[in-house]
């Protein structure tokens, strides 16, 4: 017979067995108390934790010698690992022949998430950040990380080489979708949101300060779908912090700023023939709508620029497309692309705002800051957009980027005659210069920015 002493032990290590709680596979799971769970066996697993609330004492400890294992804990053992935690989350990836065991201890009254998956942490800070359209007073344009490649259509070839319309429809939304959620609140105050816990489950729980009027799934450009927001309700000259979650997930901080109180332009966005346009522009304030979209643009704006595109189209397919070759690197259908947006960059002045974080950016050469590039338009001078109705108000107009105009002048064949021009002579008339390339000749790169904006809110020229 068993001395009692072992049996005793023996009984112990059942009950902890039965006490545990199984965690499957490509699954999250919510918990508030301190537990142990069983992990699935995998040759390839990795367990993710993110605390949904503060919790400065909880820590997690996993062990793969087996499912039947004793619970890991901080006195350590053979093959216990504690999971480290960073901002609120972590997570362990390993081998588990025969299954492991997971440990949370100092987690009473602490909600917390775990994640097992053979692809890599389910917590996890995405990467790439969300990305902003423009901002007036009190709206914005926020666009989620890319969710879906933009599976465009197949590549047209010789001898039925059709283009696409000028007057695109709006593509067929792809039937993988995310489940982003925007998260935004004034970057200063008692709990900024960079303060907190930087968890998906953490950032959910907070309260916007601000409307979310518009969500959609669109397509700003060839990088792929993103969901779109545009948010009311914002306070003038004010600065914003912005995430996204999509489920675990977290992309972001992103920050932003509105615009002063006296700023007048509306927002444009949702024009399927421009998608990449997501800005304020300098039109009356819309009666029916609080910004400007395909459905109440001004048809004498819309009409010539589609008209503009079809002829341009038309000339472009006079050339032997797919047939012949003028480039080893681009085809006719590069160039439409890249001429489609050129012409709405130029056809929808963006408006701008000299504001307190214009020029915190020094040069290369640490010699001078990097100032936007703006440009005062009173009343008493035309519209930059013929087509546009007179603008009752002096703004500040923010110059398209003069690369945006080259990528169409290298996308394209020289006999349409399309040139942009350079930054020795006359290009900072009409375009912002030097800012994404340094403006020489012949050299891509170096630009004082080198970008048109970035994450923390600067726009330095209208990339469109």
């Amino acid at each position: 017979m068993f001395p009692e002493t072992l049996w005793c032990l023996l009984n112990v290590a059942i009950v902890a067995a039965q006490t545990r709680q199984q965690l499957s596979l490509n699954n999250v799971s919510s918990f508030d108390e301190s537990s142990s769970f069983t992990l699935p066996e995998s040759s390839n697993l990795t367990v993710s934790v993110a605390l949904c609330s503060s919790a400065s004492s909880a820590r997690f400890f996993v062990t793969n010698t087996s499912s039947n294992a004793d619970n890991p804990g901080p006195s350590g053992g053979t093959n216990v690992y504690e999971i480290v935690l960073n901002e609120g989350h972590g997570n362990f990836a390993g081998i588990f022949t025969n299954g492991g065991v997971m440990s949370a201890e100092n987690t009473d009254d602490v909600t917390f998430e775990v994640g097992v998956s053979e692809s890599g942490p389910m917590h996890k800070i995405l990467s790439d950040p969300p990305s902003l359209g423009d901002t007036t007073a009190t709206q914005a344009i926020i666009f989620s990380p890319v969710f879906s490649d933009s599976f465009s259509s197949e590549v047209p070839t010789y001898p039925n080489y059709s283009l696409p319309s000028a007057n695109l429809s709006i593509p067929t939304i792809p039937s993988l979708t995310s489940n982003f959620s925007l998260i935004f609140s004034e970057s200063t105050g008692p709990s900024p949101l960079t303060s907190m816990l930087q968890t998906g489950c953490a950032l959910k729980s907070q309260n916007s300060t601000g409307n979310i009027i518009n969500e959609t799934v669109w397509l700003p450009n060839e990088d792929g779908w993103r969901t779109q927001w545009i948010i009311d309700g914002l306070t003038p000259g004010t600065n914003y912090t912005a995430y996204v979650v999509n489920d675990t997930a977290v992309s972001g901080p992103m920050y932003f700023l509105t615009k002063s109180e006296s700023f007048s332009c509306p927002l444009l966005s949702n024009l399927p023939y421009c998608p990449s346009i997501a800005y304020a522009v300098p039109l009356p304030q819309p009666s029916q709508q609080s910004t400007y979209d395909s459905t109440n643009l001004p048809s004498q704006i819309s009409e010539p620029l589609i008209s503009s595109l079809t002829n341009f189209t038309t000339t472009l397919t006079t050339f032997a497309c797919g047939r012949d070759d003028y480039s080893p690197l681009v085809s006719c259908n590069n160039c439409q692309q890249e001429y489609r947006r050129w012409l709405c960059t130029i056809s929808f002045p963006r408006c701008g705002e000299v504001n307190s974080n214009n020029g915190t950016i020094a040069a290369s050469n640490g010699a001078q800051k990097v100032f936007s590039a703006l440009l005062s338009q009173p009343t008493t001078v035309a519209p930059r957009n013929l087509n546009f109705p007179p603008f009752n108000d002096t703004y500040t107009a923010l110059l398209p980027c003069l690369e945006r105009c080259n990528a169409a002048d290298r996308a394209c064949p020289s006999f349409l005659g399309f040139r942009c021009p350079t930054a020795q002579f006359n290009a900072s008339s009409s375009y912002g210069v030097g800012y994404i390339d340094s403006g020489v000749e012949g050299v891509q790169g170096r630009g004082s920015s080198g970008t048109s904006q970035d994450r923390y809110g600067n726009v330095w020229c209208n990339y469109g």
